[in-house]
């Protein structure tokens, strides 16, 4: 995997959440409604989607797949939006991260994400931040393709 590291900027998004946790599959209908929506948002900036993830603090001290997390369905906006049908307004701080470029089908990237929290990181000079982590979605992005492609961004800060 190709990783980059970027300070990004803060990205004001604007999407629908939900609670969930890895061994839950409702992560389609989440993106499914937002979808049915997303020609009714406002100052959209058009080109990119995110998939945003807001992890409790302790959430990486031990695997658990039960563990519940914010997962975000979102689009970048240019100012705040008023609230439609349960959509809401998101700030990604701006911060430091570790950005992977990943390719294949979607429902594969399990393996990605292990190697990053499992071998890349451990390996770098880098501890993960408590920080939204999130995924950009761009023209290139094809559900349920094996020649997709989007960026995942973890959250990152210099080890001490």
């Amino acid at each position: 995997m190709e990783v980059t590291i970027e300070l990004v900027k803060a990205n004001l998004l604007f999407g629908i959440k939900t609670n969930t946790a890895l061994h839950t599959a409702n992560t389609g209908v989440l993106w499914r409604t937002f979808m049915q929506n997303k020609q009714n948002i406002e100052n959209q900036i058009q080109g990119n989607l995110y998939s945003v993830e807001v992890y409790p603090v302790d959430y990486f001290n031990s695997f658990d797949p039960n563990k519940i997390f914010e997962k975000w369905a979102a689009a970048e906006v240019s100012k705040h939006t008023q609230i439609l049908n349960g959509f809401e307004n998101f700030v990604i701080p701006e911060g430091l991260y570790a950005k992977f470029l990943y390719r294949g089908h979607p429902q594969m990237a399990q393996e990605s994400f292990a190697y990053i929290f499992n071998t890349w990181l451990p390996n770098s000079i880098y501890v993960l931040d408590y920080r939204p982590h999130f995924e950009v979605m761009d023209h290139r992005y094809k559900n349920n393709d094996t020649n997709s492609e989007e960026h995942f961004y973890i959250p990152i800060k210099p080890r001490t």
